[in-house]
């Protein structure tokens, strides 16, 4: 580094906006499950996409690494530097615009900085619905949820990331501006450069604004909690919600009972919705865009013919917001509830979804047998094949000392997920924790072409270097 890269990274940004001392920079090095404190050079904080290129040509004249980062909400060191102090973050904080809603064109063009919440608000009140809606809504950004394609909990009629936005805008590593800010739905001219950044993880350039589809309001939103004996009832219950409701069907989320009672112990004043335990639930979202009497027609009906096929042991329907609202808060608390238990070894994986019940039994079995009395979280977007399934120490045994099995407890579940022709990562990416898997599962053929991609766009490999390759 030359003695004036710093200098002019403040010329670019402002001196208040290049960090370097311990404890500025401390909140952007670790990531959010507290697992790793990585090293930088400096965080840097630019205004907007100008000033994102002028710090990525920086960093390319000195060769300077440099970690995109968003609101720091990812879960495999996607967005947090490596140990080496010879990297400078990125972040995204401070391109925070609502640039423009479209209402006709149900279009929002935003920074990436954008909290995923705030979208929501500003769409809301244009009368619209952005629908990506997961856990950390209140502080993840979109320019993070785009980067690594992220799901959430209404992928089942929605879609991915990917499926919510039309057009992007890029940095590349070059420090070069790609307007790509189009808010069509049909454009065949080429290749789609959007979809190389999208789920890419900033390895690829630097996202900095998009343009994301908005969807009508539903007239009507219900919510129910369904307790059942199996993943295998649940499969059972969600193809017939989706013959009995079609696409106003709009959540489906599996939680195990082991979910439920850590949810329990650590958020006592949230609902208890049953008397009784039971070994699984699901979570039921129907949207209605007719009526809220349509709305119920179709849940009430769907619910009667479960129980009367013994899919449902019981169900419990919200009829207010408020009641929805704790119910959901159920199935939120869950990564809440286990960071309270402490420390466990987490996987996000996607399966066919006329897999994932067989593919819970074996792979409970296998784990059971191998480290007895282990505990498995399983919950996820069962609608889509989307499962958490993360596994925790015996009671009583030190977290720490568990965690020592974590290769081989992920050898056994994502030798499993791709003896089913699964993901290793659903909704997460692969990051720096996954990196080593990917490579193991993964074709010779599309690893080779990850890489002639990464070399043509980043052939100096600043960006984000250690990270999915």
């Amino acid at each position: 580094m030359s003695a004036d890269f710093l200098q002019r990274c403040r010329a670019i940004v402002g001196p208040d906006y290049v960090l370097t001392s311990q404890q500025d920079c401390a909140p952007y090095l670790t990531d959010w499950r507290g697992r790793f404190t990585g090293r930088a050079l400096a965080v840097l904080r630019p205004n907007d996409s100008a000033q994102v290129a002028a710090l990525v040509r920086a960093c390319g004249d000195e060769r300077i690494a440099l970690v995109p980062q968003g609101g720091n909400t990812g879960l495999v060191l996607g967005g947090v530097p490596d140990a080496s102090g010879q990297a400078v973050v990125l972040s995204t904080a401070r391109l925070n615009r609502i640039r423009a809603v479209d209402a006709v064109n149900r279009t929002m063009t935003v920074d990436a900085g954008c909290i995923l919440h705030t979208i929501q608000q500003a769409a809301a009140a244009q009368d619209c619905l952005f629908p990506l809606s997961l856990a950390a809504e209140g502080s993840c950004t979109i320019g993070g949820n785009l980067s690594t394609n992220a799901g959430g909990t209404a992928v089942l009629r929605y879609g991915n990331a990917r499926e919510l936005c039309l057009g992007l805008e890029v940095v590349t590593p070059q420090g070069d501006l790609w307007n790509g800010l189009r808010g069509l739905r049909k454009d065949n001219t080429g290749y789609d450069l959007r979809d190389l950044f999208i789920g890419a993880e900033g390895t690829l350039g630097v996202i900095t604004g998009a343009v994301l589809k908005l969807f009508p309001l539903p007239e009507s939103t219900l919510t129910a909690l369904v307790a059942l004996a199996s993943p295998h009832d649940a499969l059972s219950l969600l193809n017939l919600m989706q013959d009995r409701c079609g696409a106003s069907l709009t959540g489906f989320e599996l939680m195990s009972d082991y979910c439920m009672q850590l949810v329990a112990t650590h958020f006592p004043h949230l609902p208890k919705p049953f008397v009784q335990r039971h070994p699984h639930y699901v979570l039921l979202e129907v949207s209605s865009s007719e009526s809220e009497q349509h709305a119920v027609a179709l849940m009430e009906g769907a619910l009667e013919q479960a129980v009367e096929l013994d899919l449902a042991d019981d169900a419990v329907l919200a009829t207010s917001s408020a009641q929805s609202r704790a119910l959901w808060q159920l199935r939120e608390h869950i990564p809440l509830a286990q960071a309270a238990a402490g420390k466990n070894i987490k996987h996000d994986i996607s399966l066919p979804a006329s897999d994932i019940a067989d593919f819970i039994d074996s792979t409970n079995a296998r784990l059971q047998q191998a480290f007895p009395q282990c505990q498995v979280v399983c919950f996820g977007h069962l609608g889509d094949g989307n499962l958490h399934y993360n596994v925790a120490p015996p009671d009583g045994e030190p977290h720490e000392q568990f965690l020592a099995n974590q290769a081989a407890i992920s050898r056994i579940v994502h030798d499993s997920v791709d003896a089913c022709q699964g993901s290793i990562s659903a909704e997460h990416g692969i990051g720096a924790l996954k990196r080593d898997d990917l490579a193991r599962y993964k074709s010779t053929v599309e690893l080779d072409m990850m890489r002639a991609i990464k070399a043509a766009l980043d052939p100096l490999g600043i960006m984000n270097p250690g990270k999915v390759l």
